[in-house]
């Protein structure tokens, strides 16, 4: 079959790889319909790989339709069209069952394509263990490139506004305006904030976030504009959807006393500089929002199926995956208009 492999920083392929079988009776076998590329393959892409190895598959973003199904599978069956959230748990264990799959205790969480344990899913087939919790069918009104966004983005935006505490009436800044920054934007919007302030250096980005709902901010000092418009009280919530050490460092700036700040952004850096004793005096709590996308599921698919969110309008290009290169230096130039990069002709 043909897959996206990483080769090296800013390199990446269209490789011949062998097609997956069937690993046991827990499992599916799923032909690929559309897969995206996430801002953390950007890590890899960049050379920040988790692992020294090349050759191995990309991608943890995926929908498509059964093809084979093990017999002790209940929750699908061939010919289902499902998506396959980012990343994969036992199906055994109690946070499992609680849909925390990220938090498995079994064989310990998985994620597609970043070199250790699952293979990619910017390819032409994939394969997926302990499949009643590891795939999801996807309602008739949802499309592919809606379901591609509730494979992690959507899920991940609307966590990290659950961990820092989006309520009614609240007053939120976003950090960060990739797809996850704009979902994050989106879910708190539809969680009531009074106001949701967005923040990102690239013009076309604030303007995305202001057709979701949010104000676009930028300013050389973006802490000094936040508290103007605050009229010196920041934010109740902000959440930081980068990973960068000084995004983080400014988004804790950015919270209001008591206020809360989720970090959504997959890190590039192992430590950070923390500012404890403003973090202490100010009473902020700082979280991380790493996503379990099967327990974020049962809330989304209805919002998307009944036009409530709409994250298919955040797509901004489609690509064959024989034009994985051209995709992957598209979505990582940012040029202006570029949001979400989907693949869809998988020929």
């Amino acid at each position: 079959m043909k897959a996206l492999t990483f080769q090296g920083p800013r390199t990446v392929h269209v490789s011949d790889l062998p097609a997956p079988t069937l690993p046991d009776s827990d499992s599916v076998l799923i032909e690929v319909t559309a897969s995206g590329i996430c801002g953390s393959d950007l890590h890899t892409f960049d050379g920040h790989a988790f692992v020294s190895d090349t050759g191995f598959s990309l991608g943890h973003e995926a929908v498509g339709r059964i093809i084979e199904s093990g017999s002790n599978v209940r929750s699908v069956k061939v010919g289902d069209r499902v998506l396959i959230p980012g990343s994969a748990g036992c199906n055994r264990c109690q946070e499992c069952a609680g849909g925390w799959a990220m938090r498995c205790t079994g064989e310990g969480p998985g994620v597609y394509g970043i070199g250790v344990g699952l293979d990619g899913l910017q390819a032409q087939f994939a394969a997926v263990r302990n499949a009643d919790r590891n795939v999801v069918a996807i309602p008739e009104g949802i499309s592919d490139d809606a379901a591609v966004l509730l494979t992690d983005n959507l899920p991940t935006g609307w966590c990290s506004a659950r961990q820092a505490d989006v309520r009614p009436g609240a007053v939120v800044v976003v950090v960060g305006l990739g797809p996850v920054g704009l979902c994050a934007v989106m879910s708190a919007v539809a969680m009531g904030a009074s106001r949701v302030l967005a923040i990102d250096p690239l013009a076309d980005r604030r303007q995305a976030a202001e057709k979701y709902g949010a104000e676009g901010v930028y300013n050389d000092d973006v802490v000094a504009a936040v508290r103007e418009l605050t009229r010196g009280r920041n934010a109740d919530c902000v959440i930081e959807a980068v990973g960068h050490n000084a995004t983080i460092e400014t988004s804790i700036q950015l919270a209001a006393v008591g206020g809360t700040v989720a970090i959504a952004g997959v890190p590039v850096s192992m430590a950070i500089e923390f500012p404890l004793m403003h973090v202490f005096a100010a009473q902020i709590a700082v979280k991380s929002a790493l996503c379990s996308v099967q327990r974020e599921l049962p809330v989304l698919l209805p919002l998307v199926e009944h036009g409530r969110l709409i994250p298919e309008e955040m797509v901004s290009h489609h690509f064959s995956l024989s034009e994985g290169q051209a995709a992957y230096d598209t979505f990582a130039q940012r040029k202006p208009g570029t949001q979400k990069v989907v693949f869809d002709n998988f020929d």
